[in-house]
């Protein structure tokens, strides 16, 4: 039996007569780096909105290390160690680099997030936070206001945050959006470089991204799983391929 950290077990939502995820039974192994992708609409926002208890699902079950957590709340979740990073830069615009991952780790403080704290009693986390920046390859950026960071600097700053609370699971949502493509690889190798010792799984739409890091790729399409298993068998899935290419030629001339 391989060790499973991640379950779902016929994952539906529903909104209003629309479905949204539809029976996904999804299986994230402990230490992998799990993708889940799929076109415009596929779902998989709305599966990871799930996941992270942001909507409650229509019907199905999640279970977190063998634990029903079908009915837990996202505070309850993050203290279980499942963290999500989020597709728009989450992070603190004004306050610097350092400052930013300092709030990540008052959580080990048994202070979280009570900003009132005095500067000398978080001191106490600017090596570790120094060494989170290190991890990411922000050192230089430490005492850089946030928002003066180019935006790819700002998700790795994102991943440093979110490796700060500790993360048994990291969810990443969307990590290379909106870049180009020197940003793009920086993140990617990122990701390779922080999942040691870790868990992830990523919603991604871009293929060239899961190509060289994933070890599973999950494959939505309509809400639905359309496939499952490495790169190579997803990639030269005819569904997959025709569900990437969009509508078939046979549609395209009904269309006319």
């Amino acid at each position: 039996m391989t060790d499973v950290i991640l379950e779902t077990r016929a994952l539906t939502k529903e909104f209003k007569g629309f479905t949204a995820v539809n029976d996904v039974n999804l299986a994230v192994q402990r230490g992998h780096i799990h993708a889940l992708i799929g076109p415009n609409g596929a779902g998989k926002t709305t599966c990871f909105n799930l996941l992270t208890k942001f909507l409650v699902p229509t019907s199905g079950k999640i279970l977190f290390n063998g634990k029903d957590i079908t009915d837990a709340r996202p505070a309850q979740i993050a203290r279980m160690g499942i963290i999500r990073s989020f597709q728009i830069s989450a992070v603190f615009p004004h306050l610097t680099v350092l400052q930013n991952v300092r709030i990540g780790l008052q959580r080990e403080l048994g202070t979280s997030f009570h900003f009132w704290r005095s500067e000398k009693s978080l001191s106490s986390l600017d090596d570790r936070a120094m060494e989170l920046l290190a991890e990411v390859d922000l050192t230089e950026f430490a005492d850089t206001v946030t928002v003066d960071m180019p935006y790819g600097r700002k998700r790795a700053l994102e991943i440093a945050t979110t490796l700060a609370m500790k993360p048994e699971l990291m969810l990443l949502d969307e990590p290379t959006q909106g870049m180009g493509h020197e940003d793009v690889h920086r993140v990617t190798e990122l990701i390779k470089k922080v999942s040691a010792g870790r868990t992830i799984l990523m919603v991604e739409h871009n293929m060239n991204v899961v190509s060289g890091i994933c070890d599973k790729i999950t494959v939505l399409q309509r809400g639905a799983l359309l496939a499952e298993g490495s790169y190579a068998e997803v990639s030269t899935n005819a569904q997959v391929m025709e569900a990437y290419m969009g509508t078939t030629s046979a549609e395209l001339e009904g269309a006319h």
